[in-house]
């Protein structure tokens, strides 16, 4: 009863972490599944019917919804025979950044070395490395 309780605590956080996202107005769709997206779901279900102290049938529901970036940063196991030398995937683990200025991700290498491609945000690190004209 105490797990179920979690959970509603845990679904009651999220939704109230959601609907604050945008300032203060509620979460469109779009907010929602890009937060789901970036962070992660996992939906885990065990379904037991007993009778007389018998169990006649049990369930267990393991799901998981995420995009191919959450889920390297995390290392969730892909199902067998999922090929991980694909180009999608490569960029997928590449580590990434928010850049600090307009808050989009981007490659820590290249925010750090070139900048925001977004934005054109410039690290202190990459004005170095550029020579004065």
């Amino acid at each position: 009863m105490s797990s179920l309780r979690q959970n509603l605590d845990r679904r009651r956080d999220m939704s109230a972490d959601l609907s604050s996202m945008r300032a203060g107005g509620p979460a469109t769709v779009a907010d929602i599944i890009d937060r789901v997206l970036d962070k992660g779901l996992v939906i885990n279900a065990d379904i037991a019917v007993s009778l007389a102290s018998v169990e006649l049938l049990s369930i267990r529901i393991r799901a998981v919804l995420a995009s191919l970036d959450a889920a390297a940063r995390y290392g969730l196991q892909l199902p067998a025979g999922s090929n991980l030398d694909t180009d999608a995937w490569k960029q997928a683990v590449v580590l990434k950044e928010n850049c600090p200025q307009c808050g989009k991700r981007s490659a820590q290498d290249e925010l750090l070395s070139d900048g925001c491609p977004w934005c054109g945000w410039v690290s202190a690190k990459a004005k170095r490395l550029v020579p004065a004209a």
